[in-house]
């Protein structure tokens, strides 16, 4: 602290001054000029000073670097290693992590996991534990989480609270066990995220009077601006299968913005790598008219604020040096990313090497075994025929669902969603419109959120083909076509991730989706992310799970 004093007095030398620097200050939204002095890792000084080491920036951007208000890693289908290496390029330097998809399917060995490998990673991995393991009563899943076994974790530091409580009709109806892990989460003074899709009204108001007191899952202005009216904070969302920016750009306003986060949620690899991250999200917001500097803001400062992180998301005197070289705050392109003063990533020569973090060997041989289920055959895929059907109907670009009665299925796809943790042999069948197969069958783990293997197809036997793959995999996602694998990624943790390089993992998932689309699958939805969450039964309107159709 001596030190760093002494370095903003000027009466000693700051470790690095950024000269002929621009700088985003995201107190006052302005642009401002300045040269700029890190002693320690934290900014100690904007005005004139002298460093060991002085870098002129010619009129670069200097920005806070990013934070990812919500994702799930799990949906990287990578490593959270290989996770860290491709987003720190795209100046992000933290991420809130919600790991209940591996908790859905191994329990606190998934936190454990979560924790374990994003240990000193470049990468700042703040936890928020799960709050619904399973997501609702009676699902299928492959664990139970009570409050007994999360409230350990809260005196964790990287621990911010509790995750998007999805279970909405729980916090209504006062579930006990629900109401214990918000109060306690609320009593170690951490927050509680939500996730209310369409909850509005005097529900709404019940759910935000139960502490929760953010919602990633708006889709709709008016829905986000009553949410906004009523003391709620908003993570607007752009990810791989749920794209809510557009609708949302209002949001971005100077009379909202400072309310907003912006999150990804859900993201596969080839889309961090080929569109970005973060910076994606502020490009395209900036691209639709918003401001540039209010735009970062909300992927900064606000998500520093909402969750209390110290000392982080601004360019600002006693932050940490936690921050991004850029040509400018629109075309927003990434020269260097500092963490604490030192850089980790130069365009030109490429990210500064890490070491891989440490996991228990116990631990992994748990994680990469957690298939329970018997060989498939075509008759557990067939469908009686019946006068009429009840038909889940897709979105495009949304994760949102409508239901259809019709007699004729001719056009539809077959879906069915099999139990895969305990061996119960429970599998759910139904037709599915919008999904746009043609021919053969596609299947996955990754089944949101209780990571059950889903399978849609237009025949029995290439949905028994597909199957068996991901089950001989112990998880992955896998095509069929005339009873034979066409195309398969394995992903051996937890069912829902590989140890890839995420270039190969990647290449990979561009094949498979080449593949996908040979056979017709919807270019206006992603074949295997909107796949999986046809059994998520906390988003409207209708789903399947392993015991059936369930409406909401």
């Amino acid at each position: 602290m001596k030190d760093r004093i002494n370095s903003a007095l000027g009466y000693q030398k700051a470790d690095i001054v950024l000269r002929n620097a621009k700088y985003v200050n995201v107190f006052t939204n302005e642009l401002l000029d300045g040269d700029i002095a890190i002693k320690d890792g934290y900014f100690v000084g904007i005005g004139d000073y002298i460093g060991e080491r002085e870098i002129d920036l010619s009129g670069k951007t200097v920005i806070p670097s990013f934070i990812d208000a919500h994702i799930h890693l799990e949906s990287s289908i990578v490593s959270p290693y290989e996770f860290t290496k491709a987003v720190i390029p795209h100046g992000t330097t933290a991420v809130v992590a919600d790991p209940h998809e591996i908790a859905n399917v191994i329990g606190t060995d998934g936190i454990d996991y979560m924790l374990q490998s994003t240990a000193g990673l470049p990468l700042d991995v703040f936890i928020m534990l799960p709050s619904c393991v399973p997501a609702v009563d009676g699902e299928e899943n492959g664990a139970v989480l009570t409050h007994h076994e999360l409230v350990p974790y809260l005196r964790e530091e990287r621990v911010l609270g509790l995750g998007e409580v999805m279970n909405c009709p729980g916090v209504l109806n006062k579930d006990y066990e629900l109401l214990e892990k918000i109060e306690s989460t609320l009593a170690y003074g951490k927050k509680v995220d939500g996730h209310a899709p369409g909850v509005l009204g005097k529900e709404l108001n019940a759910y935000i009077t139960a502490g929760i007191t953010s919602d990633h899952e708006c889709t709709t202005l008016d829905e986000a601006l009553e949410k906004l009216r009523k003391g709620m904070w908003i993570a607007i969302r752009e990810g791989t299968a749920a794209k809510n920016v557009e609708a949302l750009i209002k949001l971005f306003d100077e009379k909202y913005h400072f309310r907003c986060m912006t999150c990804t949620d859900d993201k596969h690899p080839g889309d961090i790598l080929k569109q970005g991250h973060m910076d994606y999200i502020v490009k395209k917001a900036v691209s639709l008219g918003a401001n540039p500097i209010l735009a970062i803001k909300t992927a900064t400062i606000n998500t520093a604020k909402h969750f209390r992180i110290p000392d982080v998301g601004a360019i600002g005197i006693g932050y940490k040096a936690n921050f991004s070289v850029v040509d400018d705050i629109r075309s927003l392109n990434i020269l260097s990313v500092y963490k604490c003063g030192s850089e980790i990533y130069n365009s030109e020569t490429g990210l500064v090497p890490f070491e891989h973090p440490k996991v228990d060997k116990k631990l992994m041989l748990r994680i990469k075994h957690t298939f329970n289920i018997k060989e498939l055959v075509p008759a557990d895929f067939e469908i009686e025929k019946q006068d009429e059907y009840k038909v889940i109907g897709l979105h495009n670009e949304q994760i949102t669902t409508e239901k259809i009665v019709t007699s004729d299925v001719s056009d539809c796809t077959m879906l069915a969603v099999a139990e895969r943790h305990k061996g119960t042999g429970h599998i759910g069948k139904c037709y599915l419109s919008g999904y746009g197969l043609k021919k053969g069958a596609i299947a996955t783990s990754i089944s949101h959120d209780n990571h059950n293997l889903i399978v849609a197809g237009k025949n029995a036997v290439d949905m028994a083909a597909a199957a068996n793959c991901v089950r001989a995999n112990n998880g992955g996602i896998a095509i069929a076509l005339d009873g034979k694998v066409i195309g398969s990624l394995a992903l051996p943790l937890a069912g829902l991730m590989c140890d890839s390089p995420i270039e190969e993992a990647a290449a990979e998932m561009d094949v498979l989706h080449s593949i996908a689309a040979d056979l017709g699958v919807n270019s206006d939805i992603d074949p295997f992310m909107t796949l999986g969450f046809v059994s998520l039964t906390v988003i409207p309107a209708i789903r399947l799970t392993t015991k059936g159709i369930v409406e909401l």
